[in-house]
C-alpha cells in the first residue's frame, strides 16, 4: 500500500499532537508584534526597516490566522491563496513555542486551504540568513529563485 505524500487529514493530526488551533484573526497589532520581534534581526542584519503602513495595507488583503497553544496566541499564518499558487505570506511562531510542530502544523493547514482554492502550489519567500529555510526543505519546498538576499521557494501541491 502507498501512503499519500499529503494526506487530507494531516492538518487535523499535526494539529492534535499540537494541541493548536488555527483560527480566522483580525487582531493585527498581535500580528505586527510578532513580526517584529521575530524578524527585527534580520531586518537590522539587512539594513531594513519595518512598515507599519505597508503592513497596514497588505493585511487587508490577506486571510490571516492566529494559532493557539494551550490557550496563548503563539503564532500567526497568512496567506493570499490564488488559483495559480498559494503564498504564504507570514508564518511567526513566538519563541518559546517553536520546535513543537506548531510551525509544520501551520503549513499542513496553508497545504490543505490552498487545494480548497484550487492551487496548485504553495509559495514562499525567506531571508536566506534565516535558518527557516531548512524548515521549509524539510517540508517539501524547493529553492526556485534567489535575489537579493532572499529565496523564493515552492512546495508544489
Amino acid at each position: 500500500m502507498v501512503s499519500n505524500p499529503h494526506p487530507t487529514d494531516a492538518k487535523e493530526s499535526a494539529l492534535r499532537r499540537t494541541r493548536a488551533s488555527i483560527q480566522p484573526t483580525r487582531d493585527r497589532a498581535f500580528a505586527s508584534a510578532l513580526i517584529q520581534r521575530n524578524m527585527g534581526g534580520y531586518y537590522q542584519t539587512l539594513g531594513l526597516h519595518w512598515d507599519e503602513t505597508l503592513f497596514a495595507r497588505q493585511w487587508r488583503t490577506m486571510e490571516s490566522y492566529q494559532i493557539v497553544l494551550e490557550g496563548r496566541s503563539v503564532g500567526l499564518l497568512c496567506l493570499d491563496p490564488t488559483p495559480l499558487a498559494c503564498y504564504l505570506r507570514e508564518l511567526q511562531i513566538a519563541p518559546g513555542w517553536q520546535r513543537r510542530g506548531v510551525g509544520r502544523a501551520a503549513v499542513n493547514f496553508a497545504a490543505s486551504r490552498a487545494r480548497k482554492a484550487g492551487s496548485a502550489a504553495l509559495r514562499l519567500r525567506v531571508f536566506c540568513i534565516n535558518p527557516a529555510v531548512a524548515f521549509y526543505a524539510r517540508l517539501g519546498f524547493e529553492i526556485v529563485d534567489t535575489a537579493d538576499g532572499t529565496h523564493y521557494m515552492e512546495r508544489r501541491l
